[in-house]
């Protein structure tokens, strides 16, 4: 028997308006899809990422199912910032995070977990098997154990261990400008470590499914070298990722802290219930973090992608570099988001 614990009850669907509008890549603008199903997701990992989903999508499948599918993608590319490939604590330690969201407002997360590949699933098994939504380290990783799942070999990758030799010689933490926009390579290139890493640190994904029902997923390895037993957004309800099957959902990527300090997505979310458009819900949030960091917000990056019910797609960052990617039907593109502060 599935035990869930809801938020809020789900209404019954109405039906759906087909929007015809097209905005060309790169523009910045709310993009509008015609028809459904659509997917969304952070950064340009999202168009392979998309291409997972849609698998499921594509198909008339659930949009659940096509969320934890489409960021299994990123999980299992094993680059810097998200899955096990990722820079470690400070401490030397890998540790993973992740949420998901369905269209009943069913919510599953994990935090601080280790050695697991697939954080997004075992996230979707305590959200379908737990009375609970959410469960950490050891605890999270003894029922992922339970459930089936492998416990990898603790070890650093091939690209993370000499990047974290290198931070050890100084041993600092700092924030890091994570993927604004590096000048003379493209519009969509990431910000470049000094150590030759791409500064990539989360996937959120949003779908909605030939029914008209949305879901969403959000996997991280969080910041690295972070402190040990450091948790950002990724994986809270209602930060990093909110669904509402009766208005929209909404994705966080960027500096954790700051999301956390605003209930980002949620906030996003009750900005579309109000009427505004996912662009412009987007961007209330991002000015509120703007004024709530005021000079510190010139050195972080914090970006909101959302979906509302009638599959208008929008974003908003608080600096240039962040892009999402999109795919439907008759869409396959990666949008530059506009920005609070210019290039």
């Amino acid at each position: 028997m599935v035990h869930r614990r809801k938020f809020i009850q789900s209404s019954a669907l109405g039906s759906l308006g087909v929007l015809f509008s097209k905005i060309a890549a790169g523009s910045g603008g709310t993009v509008s899809i015609k028809g459904k199903p659509v997917v969304i997701s952070t950064w340009d990992a999202g168009l392979e990422a998309n291409k997972g989903a849609w698998e499921i999508l594509g198909k008339g499948g659930r949009a659940l199912d096509a969320v934890e599918k489409g960021v299994m993608v990123t999980e299992a590319s094993q680059n810097c910032c998200v899955g096990l490939g990722a820079n470690p604590d400070r401490d030397g330690y890998v540790t993973l995070d992740a949420c998901i969201m369905d269209e009943f407002s069913n919510c599953g997360s994990v935090a601080f977990l280790e050695r697991i590949k697939h954080p997004i699933s075992v996230a979707r098994r305590v959200m379908e098997k737990t009375p609970h939504v959410m469960l950490v380290g050891s605890g999270a990783q003894q029922f992922a154990v339970a459930e089936g799942f492998t416990l990898e070999e603790q070890k650093l990758s091939p690209e993370a261990q000499p990047a974290y030799e290198e931070w050890l010689k100084k041993s600092e933490y700092k924030s890091p400008l994570i993927n604004v926009e590096n000048k003379g390579h493209g519009p969509f290139a990431p910000y470049k470590l000094g150590n030759g890493e791409w500064n990539h640190d989360t996937i959120g994904m949003v779908a909605m499914d030939t029914f008209g029902n949305l879901s969403g997923s959000c996997t991280t390895s969080g910041a690295g070298f972070k402190m040990r037993g450091r948790l950002g957004d990724s994986p809270i309800i209602g930060a990093g990722l909110f669904v509402d099957n009766e208005v929209g959902a909404c994705t966080a990527t960027g500096q954790g802290e700051d999301v956390i300090r605003v209930a980002g997505s949620h906030s996003v979310v009750e900005l579309m219930r109000q009427g505004l458009n996912p662009e412009a819900a987007c961007k209330k949030i991002i000015e509120r973090i703007a004024r709530i960091k005021k000079e510190k917000a010139k050195n972080i990056q914090v970006a909101f992608l959302a979906l509302n019910k009638q599959g208008i797609a929008g974003a908003y960052a608080l600096h240039p570099g962040f892009s999402y990617a999109i795919k439907s039907g008759t869409k396959e593109t990666l949008i530059k988001a506009k920005s609070y502060f210019k290039s």
